[in-house]
């Protein structure tokens, strides 16, 4: 018997759950790892605005650069359980 609409709901949003926390530790180990730390956040794109006591910072690139990373990856997840 398959399962309910609620029940397959709430594995996804576990699944989620699960991968959004591995990627926010990773994301807070990032500057500890070499390589990755030093450019992460200061790729060509990021807009880095300071005047007194204001700062405005826009990762463009990053955010764009991650956007491919994980559309890749979880297409290929998808892929892989269909």
């Amino acid at each position: 018997m398959p399962d309910d609409p609620m029940t397959l709901l709430g594995r996804w949003l576990l699944a989620l759950g699960l991968l959004l926390v591995v990627a926010g530790g990773l994301l807070l180990l990032a500057h500890r790892l070499p390589g990755i730390g030093s450019w992460l956040g200061h790729l060509p794109g990021d807009i880095r605005w300071e005047r007194g006591n204001t700062r405005i910072y826009a990762p463009l690139g990053t955010m764009l650069l991650l956007s491919l990373v994980l559309t890749i990856v979880l297409n290929v997840l998808a892929r892989l359980f269909r």
